[in-house]
């Protein structure tokens, strides 16, 4: 891959360029390339070659200097932002942004927590992987309630391409017939452990509205012949994910779309490649290209192409839009509407409750499974509550506590030893996923006097947790500990962690700053993420999103980005962008 990774400084134009490599840029990558379009890819950050940097792949806890914990002085330079994400240890570091390099800024009283992964392959190999279909009730939530734009397609116009990258990708489920949670092209599902097979049972014998079902995750469990040919094998459980995956056993840019972009031919990459803004030309209404700035030379350049695609992530994205500013859009390119940078929404996580489950010291696992339980949205579907807007899915699991965590207890002499070579009692949690709503007020803009060492000017996030969402948040909170008890697991504790500082953010799903709608007075998008003012300029990661739902968002970015490449490529024959 080393002779594919290079600053590109040819004046050639190509037939689409596409800002970003994460988990939209990859898809919107391979997609055009196979479809026969020249393609130069523009990252930010710095090239990662699949197996060879993963640096931190099979290093132990113990065979770290601090144990996985990263140097404090470290973390206080580069990472005091990275650093509270769940991901982020010595191990891992690398993958994640320097907080000194990439600083941002948010009133007092509103934090915002910007994790980010800039390098080729961006936060795709740092994902959770969970991978869930959106049902028509999430497509059409706006519209029932008013809050937001109604968003300007439904499941059928996405089925399709959810199939489509379902297949490449390998999601690993199973087929359980809910309307609220559609069904996706599955490879066999991960096995739950003896205790959550027990609580599943209690719970659906209890509710009949509630199920517990395996959480959905881009693993391959068994691979598919397409899979073994892109060079990945079947998941090994161990859980280690963020480290990289020598296996290509999960799904990311490095071990899926990137590979298969480059058997084209049709694909450039340009890393270490900061856009500082999209070129466009009035006399045409085209964006014509755009403008980089050299991430280590400091060197201005520029690069052409008949389509543009953006998908440098949510605020990455939505940055590069506001400082691509012109005589024909003031405030922002393809801003007629005023829309872009407001309705930022992130998932409400964090709150949910644990307990401690009495017996099953005979039973015990092996490996450690990349995923974990499901229980599919039921409040304000089929058990309403008038106290709010939305609902939410909740996630859990059950484990025995193992000699890791026993390490990181207090004690010494013979009964720590002993806790140390056997395993601990079971527990089981509950923890919530809730829909934000869409608000005006959260909004993301440029900073009027602050830059970045790129001389970029800084983003300013303002986002704030509303009435809606801390009702929400109790709930969440009362609904686990109320399943938790009721199916006799005991100590049960319930948790708010926005009540200890989580901010928003910290869920990592950040979404909606350039979203779709029929109505380019009051959207960017229009139903194909294509931009209403400029007909060659697309957004397909989570800026385009027009609600946030409760489930994992990233199933649904690869699906709109691999339609809206399609369409591209159709509109681009016809000679209409």
């Amino acid at each position: 891959m080393d002779k594919n990774i290079y600053i590109v400084k040819s004046k050639e134009i190509f037939d689409a360029i596409v800002v970003g490599s994460g988990i939209t840029g990859g898809w919107a990558a391979k997609e055009l390339t196979e479809k026969g379009l020249k393609t130069l890819m523009v990252e930010r950050g710095r090239p990662v070659e699949h197996r060879k940097d993963y640096v931190g792949e099979g290093i132990k806890p113990w065979q770290m200097p601090f144990r996985g914990k990263v140097e404090s002085a470290i973390v206080d330079e580069q990472h005091y932002v990275q650093q509270r994400c769940y991901a982020f240890n010595d191990a891992t570091k690398h993958f994640f942004g320097n907080d000194k390099d990439y600083p941002y800024s948010t009133p007092k009283d509103k934090p915002f927590d910007w994790i980010r992964g800039n390098q080729l392959g961006g936060k795709s190999l740092l994902w959770h992987r969970q991978s869930y279909r959106w049902s028509e009730h999430d497509f059409t939530a706006n519209a029932r309630d008013g809050h937001g734009v109604d968003w300007p397609i439904r499941y059928k116009d996405i089925e399709k391409w959810y199939d489509h990258v379902e297949l490449h990708a390998g999601i690993s489920g199973s087929v359980e017939n809910l309307d609220i949670l559609p069904d996706s092209k599955f490879l066999p599902p991960f096995e739950m452990n003896a205790v959550e097979k027990e609580m599943k049972a209690r719970i659906e014998k209890k509710w009949k509205t509630r199920k517990l079902i395996m959480g959905r995750t881009a693993h391959l469990s068994v691979p598919a012949p397409h899979h073994l040919a892109q060079g990945r094998i079947q998941c090994q459980a161990r859980n280690e994910c963020q480290k990289g995956c020598s296996f290509g056993a999960y799904f990311s840019t490095q071990s899926s779309t990137l590979p298969a972009a480059l058997a084209t031919n049709n694909l450039s990459i340009a890393t270490n490649s900061i856009v500082h803004s999209v070129i466009y030309d009035p006399k045409t209404n085209r964006a014509t290209g755009v403008r980089v700035i050299d991430a280590e030379t400091m060197e201005t350049r520029e690069y052409f192409a008949k389509v543009i695609f953006l998908c440098a992530s949510t605020l990455g994205t939505t940055q590069i839009m506001l400082n691509s500013v012109s005589e024909s859009f003031p405030t922002g390119i393809a801003n007629s509407s005023g829309a872009l940078g407001h309705y930022l929404m992130d998932h409400l996580y964090g709150a949910g409750a644990s307990g401690r489950v009495e017996g099953f010291t005979d039973e015990y696992y092996s490996g450690r499974r990349p995923t974990g339980l499901v229980m599919p949205r039921f409040t304000n579907y089929t058990e309403m509550n008038p106290n709010f807007l939305r609902g939410y899915q909740l996630t859990g699991s059950a484990q025995r506590q193992g000699w890791d965590g026993f390490t990181q207890a207090d004690g010494f002499g013979a009964d720590y030893k002993h806790n140390i070579r056997n395993a601990g009692s079971w527990t089981f949690n509950l923890g919530g996923s809730g829909e934000m709503l869409p608000r005006y007020e959260n909004q993301v803009s440029l900073h009027p006097t602050l830059k970045d060492k790129w001389g970029m000017p800084q983003l300013h996030i303002e986002c704030e947790l509303t009435e809606n969402d801390w009702k929400m948040f109790e709930n969440i909170a009362d609904t686990a500990a109320e399943i938790l008890e009721g199916i006799g697991v005991k100590d049960v504790k319930k948790r708010i962690e926005a009540k200890n500082g989580w901010a928003p953010g910290l869920a990592i799903h950040e979404m909606g700053t350039a979203r779709m709608g029929k109505d380019p007075k009051t959207s960017v998008l229009n139903g194909w993420n294509q931009t209403h003012d400029i007909p060659n300029l697309f957004v397909t990661d989570g800026a385009s999103m027009s609600s946030c739902a409760s489930q994992n968002p990233s199933l649904t970015y690869m699906a709109l980005t691999a339609r809206a490449a399609d369409y591209a490529v159709q509109q681009l024959k016809l000679g209409k962008i």
